[in-house]
């Protein structure tokens, strides 16, 4: 692969997060894993270890990757971490019950190679306690590493380089996207994805189709719904439209 070709591929659209990550350490081996194969991008969601850029471990831990650990970006918020990726991943080992579409590594990487519109992210949380439900229902497909039942623990590192893997094996060889041949309009971003659902919840309660006092698993269920379809810029525009004509129906407008 030449150099024309690693600019326009996945090796530069695909971003790593990692979420309220506690040991410096872990940031320093996910840096490392990325490299290793190719990857650069890692965004650092309100660390909860002190300064994980700069720390000895962290720098220790990314050998060769201190490049890939210096330009990290630290930031406050996933909305922030997540600023022009259109299609999320949330890693986790633990299944929802809310959850998006469950895929594994390989089915993601062939996917987001395959489309080269589509600028994603991979999202893995913190070593304790994982990711939060808000954050994985957020998400176009949550990526669960089919590992041994009786032990099927990783270590954020580990699960980081299974990942990076998995996608530049995509990356570099022949893909096929599941969805086949044919006409794709851009992929709508995560930010326009939630502002969508804030619409229709919005038109929902204004219907009284849902109580926002008593919303119960109706939104959770609505994401699961929508995050199968693999939402288009246009699409989310037209879900907005309707939603935007119901609110006007009921206040009279």
């Amino acid at each position: 692969m030449n150099q024309t070709e690693i600019n326009t591929s996945l090796f530069k659209r695909l971003r790593f997060v990692l979420v309220e990550t506690s040991r410096a350490g872990n940031v320093g081996s996910v840096a490392r894993a990325m490299k290793t194969m190719g990857f650069s991008d890692l965004v650092l969601v309100a660390p909860r270890c002190a300064d994980p850029l700069h720390d000895a471990e962290a720098v220790a831990f990314a050998s060769g990757a201190g490049d890939v650990l210096q330009n990290a970006r630290i930031v406050g918020t996933i909305q922030e971490a997540l600023e022009g990726c259109n299609f999320a991943a949330a890693v986790s080992a633990r299944l929802r019950e809310f959850s998006p579409p469950v895929w594994t590594p390989r089915a993601f990487s062939v996917h987001v190679a395959g489309r080269g519109e589509l600028r994603p992210a991979l999202i893995l949380g913190n070593e304790r306690v994982g990711l939060p439900n808000e954050i994985v229902e957020g998400c176009n497909v949550l990526i669960n590493i089919p590992a041994n039942p009786d032990y099927s623990s990783l270590n954020l590192s580990q699960a980081a380089q299974v990942l990076a893997y998995e996608a530049r094996m995509a990356a570099a060889g022949d893909t096929v996207d599941e969805r086949g041949v044919g006409f794709h309009g851009d992929a709508a971003s995560v930010t326009q994805i939630d502002g969508m659902y804030a619409h229709l919840e919005e038109a929902l309660v204004a219907v009284g189709f849902l109580n926002a006092n008593n919303p119960k698993k109706l939104m959770p269920r609505l994401k699961r719904l929508f995050s199968r379809t693999g939402l288009e810029t246009e699409e989310v525009n037209i879900l907005r439209g309707i939603a935007r004509a119901i609110i006007e129906g009921v206040s009279g407008k």
